[in-house]
Order: C-alpha cells, then structure tokens, then sequence
C-alpha cells in the first residue's frame, strides 16, 4: 500500500488550502482514512478521518474549518482547509486501515496507533 500526499505549501492566515493523498495498492473494500499532523515538538494529532461509507469524524480545533472527503474513482483523499491559523502549521500526513468494525468500536479514529499504512507527509506552514 502507497499513500502520497500533496498540496502543502506556505499560507496566510485566513487563506485556504486543499491536501490531496493518492492512495494505490490498497485492496480492503472498507476501510477508514484519516489526516494527521505534527507541529515540532509536539505530539502527532487526529485532524479528520472518514470511512468507506462516507462518515466523517474530526477534531474539536479544525471543525467548522476543514473538510475530508475522497474521491473513490480516483482512490484519492483530500483535506480542505479553510480560514488557515499560525497554529495549523505542520506536516500534514494521510494513513488509512481495513479495521473499520475495530476503529469504530473503540471510537479511535482520530488516534494514529490504530492506522498501519502511512504517507510521507506534507508540509503546511500558515503565516504572513
């Protein structure tokens, strides 16, 4: 399984950017996705996760602002983010896994130890 971010750059505060992750090898029929972040020196975080059948969870610092969604035709995932703040900046990273029943059973979608298939990360930096 491959996962490819894109879309990263550097933004003003109150502008918007869209992350895209091109998924490819990755056969499950359902599955869960999701978008991290890591800021330097601080914990890696939940941003959003969404499952095979389109229902989506996020984090209480990015509702409201940013948007997950896919793109099943073209396997790929994206993150809308709207009205950026300083304290979005971060390596963004998209990770995915078949454990559907498992995640929502737990209510862990949002916690990065329970994801085995990883991007490499793209970078997002918000300031003026």
């Amino acid at each position: 399984v491959q996962l490819v971010e894109a879309g990263g750059g550097l933004a003003q505060p109150g502008e918007s950017l869209r992350l895209s992750c091109q998924a490819s090898g990755y056969r499950y029929s359902r599955y869960y996705m999701a978008w991290f972040r890591q800021a330097p020196g601080k914990e890696r975080e939940g941003v959003a996760a969404i499952d095979s059948d389109g229902s989506t969870t996020y984090a209480d610092s990015v509702k409201v602002r940013f948007t997950i969604s896919q793109d099943n035709a073209k396997d790929t995932l994206y993150l809308q983010m709207n009205s950026l703040k300083p304290e979005d900046t971060a390596m963004y990273y998209c990770a995915a896994d078949h454990r559907v029943t498992t995640i929502q059973a737990l209510g862990v979608m949002l916690q990065g130890w329970v994801y085995d298939y990883w991007g490499q990360g793209t970078q997002v930096t918000v300031s003026s």
